[in-house]
């Protein structure tokens, strides 16, 4: 029996796959490549290249694989192109979603863990925010999410799926054995576009906004280390496998940085006084973002063990700086 990671070779869900490794389950991956790094793929998975969009392709897959169960993280998810592409996203992270709940409804497979975002609870007074909170998404990724949320509850009520919906706040960091790190294209993340300003991938860093409601003015957000993310992701599935009711939880480190403040600490840990300018209000950026995260904690048993911001931003620049043009060779 195989977990089958959808999106398994992006970066959250290549972190997955080494950790599930880690621990002797078999991986099956998915992946069309748009975005992820076949290098960042566990090399003792097995990779589909491909779209989840795809029945053809998805029933071949379930077909081959004995898939007892999936995490779900293939999506777009850039908060900017979701506002000037809303069709794009929901095509890609919504339509995508229902091909593969109707796989699991085809060939049986009961439980998923999915990746799902802050973006869903859009601006809110309430600090830190639980999962008790209203969803009240501000951009067009936030709104996918919520819906693929929503698919999945509604497909529990019709044929007894079982579902953990993760909702992550700021993910950052690298595998800290240096394996594999952060690579996007672009890089949208601030933790690795501090980190490409301080090794000259580029002039400076952009702070977009000094003006919010926060103690410097600029965005204030809760930062997670991605492998306390996927440890998360991990307990999430036993639960489920154990018998445990379909849930949502939050996952963040319950503190929370401003831009100035990254860039402050990504100036230490490098010994580098990183170049910032100053740029417009993003549309969709709410001001704060702070998890509770006392729910996955009592419920899960999750214990990150890494949430310093120092370490967080430590082992990325230690990905960065060995990896200055990421997965390209």
């Amino acid at each position: 029996m195989s977990i089958l990671v959808l999106g398994g070779a992006g970066y959250v869900g290549s972190h997955a796959v080494y950790q599930l490794k880690d621990q002797g389950y078999e991986v099956v991956v998915i992946d069309n490549l748009q975005t992820g790094h076949e290098d960042a793929v566990h090399p003792e998975a097995r990779l589909y290249k491909g779209d989840i969009r795809s029945r053809e392709f998805m029933h071949s897959v379930f077909e081959k694989e004995n898939i007892e169960a999936i995490m779900h993280f293939a999506a777009n998810s850039l908060v900017g192109e979701s506002m000037v592409e809303p069709l794009k996203y929901f095509d890609n992270n919504v339509y995508g979603t229902q091909v593969v709940l109707e796989m699991m409804k085809e060939f049986g497979v009961k439980h998923i863990v999915f990746s799902s975002t802050a973006a869903v609870y859009g601006e809110q007074k309430v600090i830190p925010i639980t999962e008790e909170a209203l969803t009240l998404p501000t951009n067009t990724y936030g709104e996918t999410k919520l819906a693929m949320e929503k698919m999945m509850a509604w497909c529990e009520k019709a044929f007894d799926l079982r579902y953990v919906a993760l909702r992550y706040f700021n993910v950052a960091s690298a595998r800290s054995d240096g394996q594999i790190g952060e690579d996007h294209n672009p890089e949208t993340h601030l933790i690795p576009v501090v980190l490409e300003a301080a090794i000259g991938k580029r002039p400076a860093v952009t702070i977009f906004g000094e003006d919010y409601d926060t103690q410097d003015g600029t965005c204030v957000r809760d930062y997670i280390h991605v492998e306390d993310l996927i440890d998360a992701h991990i307990l999430a599935l036993r639960y489920l496998q154990n018998g445990g009711e379909s849930n949502v939880f939050n996952l963040g480190s319950s503190q929370g940085f401003s831009v100035r403040e990254i860039v402050e600490t990504a100036n230490a840990v490098t010994g580098i006084n990183i170049p910032v300018k100053m740029g417009e209000r993003r549309a969709g950026d709410p001001s704060t973002l702070i998890a509770s995260s006392e729910k996955a904690k009592q419920v899960l048993g999750w214990k990150p063990t890494r949430t310093s911001i120092h370490q967080i931003v430590d082992n990325a620049w230690s990905w960065h700086f060995q990896h200055p043009n990421g997965y390209q060779k």
